[in-house]
C-alpha cells in the first residue's frame, strides 16, 4: 500500500497548481478512490459541483449543498487560484470562461475539472496532461 500511496502523491505534484501540502491534503482526504463509481461522482464529494435540480432549464430546488468534503474542496479551489497563476494553458481556459460567466463560476468550474483530473490520476495511475484538460 505504502508504494501505491507514494507513486500516487508523486502523481498529484505534476498537476498545475498542486504543491507538496495540497497533494497531500488531497491523498489524505480522499482515502481510497475506488469508493467513487465516477469522476462525477468524486468531483460531487469535493463540492465542485453545484447542488441543483432543473428542470426545463428552471431552477426547481436544491439538494445538500453541505454534503462532501469541505477540506477537498478548498483544496481544489486553491489549486484552481494556483493554476491560474502558474500554467498559460489553465490561465486562457479560466479567462475565456469567466468573459461569458462570472468569476466565482468559472473558478469553481475549473476546480472541478481538476478534480475530475486528479480522479483519473489517482484510478488509473496515469501523467497529468494539461492539453487533456482544456483541449
Amino acid at each position: 500500500m505504502r508504494p501505491q500511496l507514494h507513486d500516487n502523491y508523486e502523481r498529484l505534484l505534476g498537476v498545475a497548481g498542486i504543491g507538496r501540502i495540497l497533494g497531500m491534503t488531497i491523498m489524505l482526504e480522499t482515502g481510497p478512490i475506488g469508493r467513487f463509481p465516477g469522476p462525477g461522482n468524486y468531483a460531487s464529494y469535493c463540492r465542485a459541483v453545484k447542488s441543483e435540480h432543473t428542470s426545463n432549464e428552471r431552477k426547481k430546488g436544491e439538494g445538500n449543498g453541505k454534503s462532501g468534503n469541505r477540506y477537498l474542496a478548498w483544496a481544489y479551489v486553491e489549486a484552481a487560484i494556483l493554476a491560474i497563476r502558474h500554467s498559460a494553458e489553465l490561465r486562457a481556459w479560466y479567462q475565456r470562461k469567466a468573459a461569458r460567466t462570472k468569476r466565482v463560476i468559472a473558478l469553481k468550474a475549473l476546480a472541478n475539472k481538476l478534480a475530475k483530473a486528479c480522479y483519473f490520476i489517482l484510478r488509473d495511475g496515469v501523467e497529468f496532461d494539461v492539453r487533456k484538460l482544456v483541449g
